[in-house]
């Protein structure tokens, strides 16, 4: 099925690219269009996540791309891994936020922060998507100020005791598994908390306008017993679970320019049909300035993201980069899926079009993982060497 698409490459970074990383990202871009595309809008309409996404994006290989292949991944770049990123965000954010979570912050801190017990157990069948996984760390009365939580571990002779409650978790009601957050001794660690464990429940979030395709839930801890494999020995303090947030944002970053790509798209070709005073739209200077702003911002951010996939791979990538990148691909993509709209006029409201469905989309996720305000800050820091959130 060709979906029309035409993916903007104004400075030919394709070139750039090596031949596994377009091979996996053409794989990618061809079951978008085959599978996501078609569905989606109305997937959105009813409110409901595509569960048969869940086994064909495993068979693709889309969890934990860039882990080793004894634990379930591929061995994947790092640019790789962004691309697919990219792809899955240009069908909807709640498909990339899927492959994202299980990805970037449960897969990730299992690999980087659990035993190797834990890695067996858990990674190869997340990576089939055998086990579904969610991430903790937001709370009701703490997003941006994590360090304030108020979950807690309590030891209970060889193992611990959960209490405490998480907020706007993906894929929380359908997870097998949580990677949780909480204060053991006024230490954040993080603990493996299996579905099922008495005390353990995750309502999902109803009544939302954006990431309609998508499964939010909260996640409810009463007195829930762990054992003591239950946490990832190697996590201490904040610096874990930021780590995993870090790892979410650069996906992030990525996938907020595949909305926009599919916006561009959308709205370059509905301009040069859509007649008005005898001539397309695209005929018309205004018009056509909204297109050169949206190629531009991005074309910038399609560096921007490429250069800080060079330095993960090389291992020089820091969080304040990835701030920067996560900021500002969350800001112009919401940016061009609003001109998008403008655009589209009326028909812009409709799902028969995707630049509205990606606009409300993109208004979580430059909340989400860091606020817009939040990254602001952390570069500001950097750059001044003065924390002005403290």
């Amino acid at each position: 099925m060709d979906s029309g698409y035409k993916a903007l490459d104004y400075l030919k970074l394709d070139e750039l690219l090596t031949e596994d990383e377009r091979m996996v990202r053409d794989l990618v871009r061809e079951w978008v269009d085959r599978e996501v595309i078609p569905i989606i809008g109305k997937a959105a309409d009813e409110g409901k996540f595509p569960f048969h996404f869940i086994r064909q994006m495993a068979e693709l290989g889309l969890y934990g791309p860039t882990l080793p292949e004894r634990y379930g991944g591929a061995g994947l770049s790092e640019i790789a891994y962004g691309l697919i990123m990219q792809e899955l965000e240009r069908g909807d954010t709640g498909i990339r936020s899927f492959a994202s979570v299980q990805s970037g912050l449960v897969m990730f801190p299992i690999f980087r922060y659990g035993t190797e017990e834990q890695r067996q157990k858990y990674l190869p069948k997340l990576a089939s998507a055998e086990l579904i996984g969610c991430f903790g760390l937001t709370e009701p009365n703490y997003g941006s100020d994590p360090g304030s939580m108020i979950t807690i571990a309590t030891k209970d002779g060889t193992g611990y005791r959960l209490n405490g409650a998480k907020m706007w978790i993906t894929n929380g009601t359908v997870a097998d598994l949580a990677v949780v957050w909480a204060k053991l001794d006024g230490v954040v660690r993080g603990f493996v908390v299996e579905k099922g464990l008495q005390g353990f429940s995750a309502p999902e979030t109803k009544m939302k306008w954006s990431l309609r395709a998508s499964v939010t839930s909260e996640l409810v801890f009463d007195d829930v017993k762990l054992s003591a494999d239950a946490l990832l020995p190697e996590a201490k303090g904040l610096p874990g679970p930021l780590s995993c947030l870090t790892q979410a944002r650069y996906g992030i970053a990525w996938g907020t320019i595949g909305a926009a790509m599919a916006c561009f798209d959308e709205a370059l070709s509905y301009a040069k049909q859509r007649v008005q005073f005898s001539k397309p739209i695209a005929s018309f200077q205004l018009v056509q300035n909204k297109l050169v702003e949206m190629a531009s911002e991005i074309t910038k951010a399609q560096l921007l993201n490429y250069r800080l996939g060079q330095l993960k791979q090389a291992g020089k990538m820091t969080h304040q980069m990835v701030s920067l990148a996560k900021r500002n691909g969350c800001e112009q993509a919401l940016k061009i899926a609003r001109m998008s709209r403008d655009i589209l006029g009326a028909a812009g409201i409709t799902y028969e079009f995707q630049s509205g469905r990606h606009m409300v989309n993109l208004e979580s996720v430059i909340t989400y993982e860091g606020t817009h305000d939040i990254h602001t800050l952390a570069i500001g820091a950097d750059l001044t060497g003065i924390e002005a959130y403290r």
